[in-house]
């Protein structure tokens, strides 16, 4: 398993779950000196940085790119896949489409998560499900295109009302055949709607290809009352080999809660 970190520079997201949100060259810097092996950025839109600038800032600082995000479509447009509008449904496939082409560009997979949107009034949740699962379908051969998945996020109730937990998640990619996405699976959301987040692991298994490392409180692992060590031992069991990625509060601030992240998976951690 590698480790990633969050840098974020959509300026509507700076009290969010990111840990960093300095300046890009900033933000690689802080995340090489804290020992992490890649980082996941959160962009204000695909053509925000050159896909050059970040190469150059991967190889001069020897980390890669774990994922790519594209909540500032929501956060910046308020565009989902499931809205009723079919323009800005339109909308928000294209700003993945534009996503996934530029995180291929660095080897790295996009992820789905605020974009899904949710189901309600006159999209029933049949319809926000067909919906769902066509734009997943062309997003994850877009990806397929780079030689790269594409990640799906299962949300807390609070979020989404479309997937909360893994299985059901798994097992609708299963059913319509969407075999080039992945599943993101975030601590932060298991604890909410899990009942047992290690079992949940294993039972998702192979379509797990990202993990959000974070504890209950969405701070960083060790700071709420998560248990990390079963969660470890599920990842090991399925032979996950991705990243476990901290998409964290920067409590009490960012570089403690790197620090604490790195210490969390290193004093569990035994490599295969």
């Amino acid at each position: 398993m590698k480790t990633a970190v969050t840098l974020c520079r959509v300026p509507e997201s700076a009290a969010g779950p990111f840990v960093f949100h300095d300046e890009l060259e900033v933000g690689f810097a802080k995340a090489a000196a804290q020992g992490f092996d890649a980082v996941e950025l959160f962009l204000p839109a695909p053509d925000a940085v050159p896909v050059e600038t970040i190469r150059s800032l991967c190889e001069e600082f020897g980390l890669s790119v774990a994922a790519v995000g594209t909540g500032a479509g929501m956060v910046r447009h308020g565009l989902s896949l499931t809205d009723a509008s079919p323009e800005k449904r339109r909308g928000a496939l294209d700003f993945i489409l534009r996503m996934v082409d530029f995180g291929g560009r660095l080897g790295a997979p996009a992820i789905l998560g605020s974009m899904q949107g949710k189901w309600a009034g006159e999209i029933s949740r049949d319809h926000a499900l067909d919906l769902l699962a066509s734009a997943l379908g062309e997003v994850g051969a877009a990806a397929a295109q780079h030689g790269v998945p594409f990640i799906y996020e299962p949300l807390n109730r609070y979020e989404t009302n479309l997937f909360n937990r893994l299985v059901p998640a798994a097992e609708f990619l299963d059913e319509r055949g969407l075999s080039t996405v992945v599943l993101l699976a975030d601590l932060f959301h298991m604890n909410i709607e899990e009942s047992d987040i290690a079992a949940a692991l294993r039972d998702a298994g192979k379509r797990i290809g990202h993990v959000h490392w974070a504890d209950s409180n969405r701070q960083a692992m060790g700071h709420g009352h998560t248990d990390p060590a079963p969660i470890l031992n599920a990842l090991r069991d399925i032979s996950y080999e991705g990243y476990l990625s901290a998409e964290i509060f920067p409590l009490p601030d960012a570089d403690t809660a790197a620090r604490q992240t790195i210490k969390s998976i290193n004093t569990l951690y035994i490599p295969f």
